[in-house]
């Protein structure tokens, strides 16, 4: 399941206006004595590349906060996963 967070529209060092659409990916994950939720991000360009990095975190305050970083600095599919990597 996922769910649209935010669609960000800038224009890049070269002039080139360019469009992200956010996602939060939610995966359940069920054991014998646990049952949780594990959030993910999929971030895709108008017309262009898409990223997606699954089950990322089980917090949902923690999630709150990569998606905001993502979306308020205008993260593309390209530079999803090194962000998350240095996020981690």
């Amino acid at each position: 399941m996922e769910m649209k967070i935010a669609v960000r529209q800038y224009r890049d060092q070269e002039g080139k206006n360019r469009c992200f659409h956010y996602f939060l990916t939610i995966d359940q994950e069920e054991t014998p004595r646990l049952f949780c939720e594990n959030y993910g991000v999929r971030i895709c360009e108008e017309n262009g590349a898409e990223c997606v990095i699954p089950a990322i975190t089980t917090s949902a305050v923690r999630i709150d906060e990569l998606m905001t970083l993502l979306v308020d600095h205008a993260v593309g599919p390209a530079g999803l996963a090194d962000i998350v990597a240095d996020w981690l």
